[in-house]
């Protein structure tokens, strides 16, 4: 019987209370089926494969999320009767991971 390639998908889905849920799909080619015992080059492939569909959708996932966090912060300035000014991208990157000090205002 002859192997027949079959298409599989990586999917990954985001669901939040307060922001519009997305998913993100990447379809990948899946081993030769047909035989009970895929050769290494097969094997190795389809994970050669399932790691590059992996850091894309991680990608693809990481630019959803920034873009949220983003419309929050501006949300919850607005929220709290500050204009918002965009971020300060040097200054988040000084802080990444840890409280920035606050300033005081003039």
């Amino acid at each position: 019987m002859a192997g027949t390639n079959v298409k599989m998908s990586l999917t990954a889905t985001y669901a939040s209370p307060s922001n519009a849920p997305f998913t993100v799909t990447h379809e990948l080619q899946a081993p030769p089926s047909g035989t009970s015992n895929p050769t290494v080059p097969h094997k190795t492939k389809y994970l050669n494969d399932l790691r590059k569909a992996t850091a894309v959708v991680q990608e693809q996932i990481n630019k959803e999320l920034t873009q949220r966090m983003e419309e929050d912060k501006v949300e919850e300035a607005t929220k709290n009767g500050k204009i918002p000014n965009g971020v300060d991208e040097a200054k988040e990157e000084d802080y990444y991971g840890e409280e920035a000090p606050e300033e005081q205002e003039d």
